[in-house]
């Protein structure tokens, strides 16, 4: 048996729909957006625009022409932060933020006389608002958030730092790298600014695509940091300052978001609840097969409610590189060991600087595989017990 537990990486499968539409377009249409009249370019366009729809639509957006396409979440983030935050800014973010947060926000604090706090995080991965609120200061500008930990899946109180933002008047960006088409994000009641997406991970769609919803506020104040060719204005030499031109210079990757435009319909066909619903009973399956088993630490909530579906674990007898390459090498399981660039999460749970195995469920495992898993652990530590 193959297992492919990799899926906080990038999910895979993907639907076959995703990979249908991709082919179609690049046999059948190929056209440019926004650069030609002609009737492929016209395709790709309508393409273009009703992907832009349906972002909004699933994220509780009402203008399409504020949904940004980039290449994947990390451009957005660093478009987001590097032009929001200016000299003499206060930004909060917390210990369980991915390495596309911590670096820019890191970079930012040692060059561009900004200040920085980071929100200590409690040992099963969860910021308290509390927390949060301790370090808010007259100049804070900034809040960004991941909704769910890329390590342990653990899911942040997003609701109430967004309420907490909204009454101090602070900008707040999210994450949902691990969050988006496993868990609901609804703009409006989560009160974001911004909110920042990838296409290959929950949501199911091919590499390379990604982007962020900006509500009107925030784009007053941010400054676009790729300037070029938008198909627009052409005349001048100066970039577009209307949406969504002001961010997207150059060709967009259509076949990208051909690709996530089908994933998309895919999950609302299938429901966000049924998938979240499938991840929950098999990360629970898991769990529970391995408190079971001896030396095996699971790191993170183990509560159902509180995470998404990866799963962070260590063996007291083995280096978790060892342990990751016994399940990919001799039992075909696919998984990740390290920090997952996530170097201040395991600092948060005590596995810094080895980190742990992950163990991240997609839509697509099955009981069998989750099974076969189990067993295998069980298997490794008979031999290294």
């Amino acid at each position: 048996m193959k297992v492919y537990l990799d899926n906080g990486s990038t999910s895979f499968p993907k639907p076959k729909v995703v990979a249908d539409s991709i082919y179609n377009y690049l046999t059948n249409v190929g056209g440019n957006p926004g650069r030609s009249n002609h009737p492929k370019s016209l395709a790709a366009n309508r393409v273009l625009y009703d992907t832009r729809e349906k972002i909004c639509n699933f994220f509780n957006f009402n203008k399409a022409e504020n949904v940004i396409f980039t290449n994947n979440i990390t451009s957005s983030l660093n478009i987001l932060l590097n032009g929001i935050i200016k000299p003499g800014d206060h930004v909060i973010t917390s210990s369980m933020e991915h390495n596309s947060v911590i670096r820019p926000l890191y970079n930012l604090s040692q060059n561009s006389n900004i200040e920085l706090d980071i929100a200590q995080a409690n040992s099963q991965g969860i910021t308290d608002v509390e927390t949060i609120r301790k370090l808010i200061k007259p100049n804070t500008k900034l809040i960004v958030i991941t909704h769910a930990s890329n390590v342990t899946g653990s899911i942040q109180p997003i609701k109430q730092i967004g309420q907490l933002c909204k009454k101090n008047n602070i900008y707040f960006i999210l994450d949902s790298a691990q969050s988006a088409g496993v868990l609901n994000i609804d703009f409006n009641e989560f009160s974001l600014n911004a909110l920042a997406f990838t296409g290959h991970k929950s949501l199911l769609g091919p590499q390379g695509i990604g982007g962020f919803i900006i509500d009107d506020k925030l784009n007053e104040i941010c400054t676009p940091t790729i300037l070029g060719g938008t198909g627009s204005l052409s005349h001048s030499l100066s970039q577009p300052d209307f949406l969504p031109d002001k961010f997207e210079s150059g060709t967009l990757n259509i076949p990208g978001i051909i690709g996530l435009s089908e994933a998309i319909e895919f999950i609302n066909k299938e429901g966000l609840n049924t998938i979240y619903e499938h991840n929950s009973y098999l990360r629970s399956f898991l769990i529970s097969g391995l408190l079971n088993i001896p030396n095996y630490n699971i790191s993170g909530a183990l509560d159902r409610g509180l995470a998404t579906s990866c799963v962070s674990i260590t063996h007291s007898k083995l280096d978790v590189s060892e342990l990751s390459y016994i399940l990919d090498s001799d039992f075909n399981i696919s998984n990740r060991s390290g920090l997952h660039c996530a170097p201040l999460a395991h600092k948060t749970i005590g596995t810094f600087p080895n980190g742990t195995v992950r163990l991240s469920i997609g839509y697509f495992n099955t009981v069998e595989e989750i099974k076969y898993t189990l067993d295998c652990l069980n298997e490794i530590n008979n031999i290294y017990k």
